[in-house]
């Protein structure tokens, strides 16, 4: 039977703080079917014939990839077939993911570009040591929360909601530390493309500009007055040319020179507070990456601004239980991951924020005592619908795109790059052929929270690349894009692998489950009716009504993300690449 707290329709992402939760046709239809294939799915193959797919897992997209010398995965084909490119021509890991990077920015630009920031995590092979960037850029020396009120100006949208974009500086800083090529070569296919054209795909298409909400976005990105079609050619001249900016002055022509002076300008008028000098004393940061250990694999995330210790502090709460006797689909281990990250999502809405600006508890929140103590409140039969944060200190005696890249010499890459919202701010500044970020967005206005906007500091961030060592050797190079969604989707790759023993493309292939919600660095305060929880059609539809038995307000919709991760296999000395379904993706090798 449905109950009238399950429903099979609408959005992932919208109309979660009025989420009502009732039963339709639509939603019965859904659940006979997706029950009927689940089923089926359990059974054990008679034939080669019987399923969709041929491997082990019916519901699986694609095989892996698997490759000797370099594996390269990232949203959009063309782009992983440039970073295959640089590897095949000698470059490594770090030259690829940049040629990769810079290609994402013309092909798939409403997730990433030049203006938005960039996180890395480096397995150096030399040197048998991960290495982290934290390549995210600061507010404007001038933006206060006194200031903006002066202008009234209520909320961080728009020319308020930018930040300096830490990317060219993330690219510099990792070629001049790893690479092995110069910038105008890794540009240069991006370049071409730019000016001859490129044609658009699918899941790339559906979410383009419509023309007319920003005049400067309708002429970068629809400059015949329409989006274009699937498969259609598009050019971005102007793209091109800020791209020949930096492949000639480096990155200074960003930071010190005409892009520079062309968003400065921008912002003026539409009066915002860039000034040069935020763009001038602009730099990234080396970090050192922090792990735990999940059931003998070493996962490593970096430390905030960003949310990648959420990560480690959901796997430390399920490492209490065995959730390999309880199933992948089980209601009993879903309801456990929905739990560990309402807890861990509290936490992250006090304590995640720029450390320069707060002594943060990192260590203590990612410990294992820590977790014992906050395990203790999931209640195994019922739905938490107010979660305070806890207190580490008592334990101690932050749309996106993302790649990941494996060389011969084993050298592992996994960079993520953001514009924050889809296209950002929305808005193209001068001629530079690229939106700005609203990374701005992720500060609090409230004085009291820890993530307050203040001059020259990095907001709260959403994406988070991720690393997996075992026995001291890289295992996995992965990440999952998708904001808010990001730790929840690590987690769940993570246990389908570790767990449940699924490859690396079937992890990322695996219904997935989220849920939206929580309390927020930025502000919002817990959905008073304890969220939302969203389920792929994966799931049979016997677990989703025990879902909702136990409180959870269950939907039937895609719950996103953008899966890549590649496993290096020591023992048979190959990569395996996967790579996400829900878009244009690629996983290619050689």
């Amino acid at each position: 039977m449905i109950r009238r707290n399950f429903v099979t329709s609408g959005s992932a992402d919208s109309g979660l703080h009025h989420a009502r939760c009732y039963s339709t046709f639509a939603a019965l239809l859904g659940a006979i079917l997706v029950s009927s294939v689940a089923t089926t799915g359990s059974l054990r193959a008679q034939s080669s014939g019987e399923y969709d797919r041929p491997g082990k897992n019916p519901h699986q997209s694609r095989s892996a990839v698997i490759a000797k010398h370099g594996v390269v995965c990232c949203a959009q084909p063309l782009a992983a077939e440039v970073g295959l490119d640089v590897l095949k021509a000698g470059g490594n890991a770090v030259d690829a993911a940049i040629a990769t990077n810079a290609m994402l920015g013309l092909v798939e630009a409403g997730s990433c570009g030049m203006g938005g920031d960039l996180f890395c995590i480096y397995w150096d092979a030399k040197t048998q040591k991960l290495y982290g960037l934290n390549a995210s850029g600061r507010s404007p020396y001038a933006m206060t929360r006194e200031a903006l009120r002066q202008q009234g100006v209520r909320g961080l949208s728009g020319v308020y909601s930018w930040t300096v974009p830490g990317c060219v500086d993330g690219w510099d800083q990792l070629r001049q530390r790893f690479g092995t090529m110069s910038l105008a070569q890794l540009v240069a296919p991006a370049i071409k493309y730019g000016e001859e054209g490129f044609p658009v795909s699918e899941v790339i298409d559906r979410g383009w500009p419509r023309p007319g909400r920003d005049s400067s976005m309708t002429a970068t990105y629809c400059p015949n007055g329409r989006v274009p079609d699937v498969g259609e050619m598009f050019r971005n001249p102007e793209l091109a040319a800020s791209y020949r900016v930096i492949a000639t002055q480096g990155r200074d022509g960003f930071y010190r020179g005409p892009i520079a002076e062309q968003i400065v300008a921008a912002s003026r008028e539409r009066h915002g507070f860039f000034e040069r000098k935020d763009f001038a004393d602009h730099t990234s940061e080396w970090v050192e990456p922090v792990s735990t250990n999940y059931r003998g694999y070493d996962v490593w995330e970096l430390p905030p601004n960003g949310q990648g210790i959420a990560v480690l502090e959901m796997l430390n709460l399920l490492e209490g239980y065995d959730l390999k006797s309880m199933g992948r689909q089980s209601a009993d281990y879903l309801h456990l991951f929905l739990e560990a990250k309402k807890l861990a999502y509290a936490d992250r809405a006090k304590y995640f924020a720029d450390p320069v600006f707060h002594k943060l508890p990192v260590a203590e929140l990612i410990s294992k005592p820590y977790a014992e103590r906050r395990r203790k409140l999931i209640d195994p039969q019922h739905a938490a619908t107010s979660v305070p944060p806890g207190d580490p200190l008592l334990a101690s005696t932050h749309d996106t795109t993302l790649l990941v890249v494996v060389d011969k010499d084993r050298n592992c890459c996994s960079l993520i790059q953001s514009n924050s919202a889809h296209f950002g701010s929305r808005i193209v500044p001068g001629h530079v052929g690229f939106v700005m970020q609203n990374r701005g967005s992720g500060f609090s206005l409230d004085g009291q929270s820890w993530n307050s906007l203040e001059p020259h500091k990095r907001p709260f961030h959403t994406i988070i690349p991720a690393f997996v060592t075992k026995d001291g050797k890289p295992w996995l190079c992965f990440g999952v894009m998708g904001g808010d969604l990001q730790p929840q989707g690590q987690v769940q790759v993570l246990v389908n692998m570790i767990d449940f023993g699924l490859d690396v493309q079937a992890a990322g292939d695996a219904a997935r489950t989220s849920h939206s919600g929580s309390q927020s660095p930025s502000g919002p305060r817990m959905d008073p009716s304890g969220g939302k929880v969203t389920v792929e059609s994966g799931v049979p539809e016997g677990v989703l009504e025990e879902l909702a038995k136990r409180g959870h307000c269950v939907v039937r919709g895609g719950s996103g993300g953008g899966y890549e991760g590649i496993r290096i296999d020591q023992e048979h000395g190959t990569i395996h690449g996967g790579t996400e379904a829900r878009k244009d993706g690629a996983a290619v090798g050689y």
